[in-house]
């Protein structure tokens, strides 16, 4: 694609996408809604099962995986003296399948984002701690030393590397959802966006991208409306009514939900992916710590054991995400720029 353009302060957040469940709303400040580990979830028990109550949207499957000492001795002390991994999810109010969500017994956070952290967990010989925040209040638990390690669809951008560091576990893409009648495309380039009325997440790396195509076509003399909506529901209702022609979100949200609107009465089709670091980059997913608290090296060894041994492949097939596999965990690799070069 031919364009570029400026990106500052680009945030990235799990969008509000396809959960027949919503989440509990209210959160303090620096809470959080805790879901406690199960028995199997450890590394204790030697095994950790992935794609629970998901609601068909993967298939559990129990993969074999225990401490290994010598990335466990990694752990800075305070962590490893305290026996748990506190996994931050920003999943409130809603989440988002098949990131994080809540599962079909109506209790249970389930997703790809909680499952990894719960691998990566056993890898590190500690119990998982999962809790549920809003979006900017994950970052504010991070902050606060509430939580260890985010597992919530967070982009590593060159701006966030302020703060925190990362681990890369999966490519980011970004996809652009229509009804399957629609005759559009994006193909990759903005310019197709002319005349579009599109959908975004508030405060997120899409809705940053889109903003920046809107004012790239407005120089041009051409028109693109952005709409906001309070939650998923809300969005997809506009969609069936056709008050919007697409919308523009994470890849696995809408690889999911075109799923599960294939057998109803107003389809949706994937009309199109972008990578969530622009033209030139190749986003990436991270585990996302606070800067130097020494965790991004141990739980990029974590990952990089579990792609050797086999367990991130199978994770990822459970979840339908094989497309978006890394080849290996890397410690804050380039991310999203400040600016375009």
């Amino acid at each position: 694609m031919p364009t570029h353009f400026t990106r500052r302060g680009l945030l990235r957040g799990i969008t509000a996408a396809t959960a027949a469940t919503t989440l509990a709303t209210g959160l303090a400040a620096c809470g959080g809604e805790s879901d406690a580990a199960t028995a199997t979830d450890s590394a204790a028990s030697g095994s950790v099962t992935v794609g629970r109550v998901s609601n068909g949207a993967a298939e559990q499957t129990t993969l074999g995986v225990s401490e290994v000492k010598s990335i466990s001795a990694e752990l800075p002390a305070a962590v490893r003296k305290s026996g748990k991994l506190v996994i931050g999810s920003g999943t409130l109010p809603s989440g988002s399948a098949p990131l994080g969500y809540v599962g079909g017994d109506q209790k249970t956070l389930t997703g790809s984002e909680p499952d990894l952290g719960r691998l990566v967990a056993a890898v590190l010989g500690l119990k998982p701690e999962v809790k549920r925040f809003t979006w900017e209040n994950l970052f504010v638990g991070i902050d606060s030393g509430k939580v260890d390690v985010a597992f919530t669809n967070v982009t590593d951008t060159e701006e966030r590397k302020k703060k925190y560091e990362f681990a890369s576990y999966r490519q980011d893409n970004l996809a652009f959802e229509t009804l399957k009648s629609a005759d559009w495309k994006f193909d990759g380039d903005y310019r197709n966006l002319a005349g579009k009325t599109v959908s975004v997440g508030a405060g997120t790396n899409q809705e940053r991208i889109l903003i920046a195509w809107k004012k790239k076509l407005e120089s041009e003399g051409k028109k693109l409306t952005v709409k906001y909506f309070q939650d998923a529901n809300s969005t997809y209702l506009a969609l069936d009514s056709g008050k919007i022609d697409a919308y523009f979100a994470p890849n696995p949200s809408v690889a999911y939900h075109v799923t599960q609107t294939a057998s109803t009465n107003t389809p949706t089709a994937n009309a199109g992916t972008y990578s969530g670091a622009g033209a030139s980059l190749q986003g990436l997913i991270a585990a996302t710590a606070k800067k130097d608290s020494g965790l991004a090296e141990p739980l990029a060894d974590a990952i990089n054991h579990l792609i050797e041994h086999g367990q991130y492949a199978k994770w990822l097939a459970a979840w339908n995400l094989s497309n978006e596999a890394v080849a290996k965990s890397e410690v804050n690799p380039p991310g999203l720029p400040l600016t375009d070069s």
